[in-house]
């Protein structure tokens, strides 16, 4: 665990750096108006690497979860359109040059990465026990997925695409709407359905940090937190910036993984 922390401080530094890097150039082709070639690269390349650092923050956010090899997937897929994106901004291409082989590798792992980025921000839902928050969000997975297929496919074949393009895109702009919505919903659906089932209020004259919850299901155990527990479940679940509930048990589901 210590480590993932490590990792993500650098991959947030990084990005802050990159984009700092970015503003300095860009105030000092403003001010002193001596903006060249090689500024101009390396204000790419401060670009490029903040906007792919972002999207590896995201896969970082389910990399300790159950689902963690959709993060590891996530981040590979940023590392290779990083790959392109500075090979296209350091490389003098002549005439009759192989560029279009490395935009073709660039988009088409940019709209993985972003995907990615999407899926796993929406997985750190996946362990809300809310039935339709679960129905919502895996249909909601469904449409990233097929999205990023549909934006995919016409990159690989040069727009060749079969069945006319204006039909296939008016299925594209309805799968968009249709992720949008599921990603805007799936959130929503959770916190309300939380806030209508509550939460059982302590027994009169007891610790509430140590009286148990009532189980949501008759046959799940009840288990007593005591005091010194509850305080530490809280601090890491807000150095997570998650709820403590939620963090707790996707701590339980690490240590008793399903067989």
């Amino acid at each position: 665990m210590s480590a993932l922390k490590g990792l993500r401080r650098a991959a947030i530094i990084v990005v802050i750096a990159s984009l700092v890097v970015a503003a300095l150039l860009g105030i000092i082709a403003i001010v002193g108006g001596n903006f060249g070639e090689l500024q101009g690269r390396i204000l790419m390349t401060t670009l490029a690497i903040g906007a792919f650092g972002m999207t590896i923050l995201c896969h970082l956010a389910i990399v300790a979860r159950a689902a963690r090899v959709v993060g590891y997937i996530g981040i590979a897929a940023s590392l290779l359109a990083m790959l392109p994106a500075l090979v296209l901004i350091w490389t003098d291409w002549g005439f009759g040059s192989q560029v279009d082989g490395w935009w073709k590798m660039l988009w088409i792992f940019t709209v993985l990465a972003l995907s990615l980025a999407q899926a796993n921000l929406l997985l750190l839902l996946v362990t809300r026990p809310q039935q339709a928050v679960r129905v919502v969000l895996w249909i909601t997975l469904g449409m990233v997925a097929l999205l990023a297929v549909l934006i995919i496919l016409p990159i690989v074949t040069d727009g060749q695409i079969p069945g006319g393009n204006e039909d296939y895109w008016r299925v594209v702009a309805v799968v968009a709407i249709l992720d949008v919505l599921g990603t805007i919903t799936s959130p929503v659906v959770g916190a309300v359905l939380r806030s209508k089932g509550g939460s059982p209020a302590p027994a009169s004259g007891g610790d509430a940090s140590t009286a148990p919850a009532a189980p949501t299901n008759p046959a799940s155990p009840s288990i007593a937190v005591p005091a010194a527990l509850a305080e530490r479940i809280a601090a890491s679940a807000a150095a997570a910036g998650e709820d403590p509930e939620h963090h707790a048990l996707a701590a339980l589901e690490r240590a008793f993984p399903l067989a």
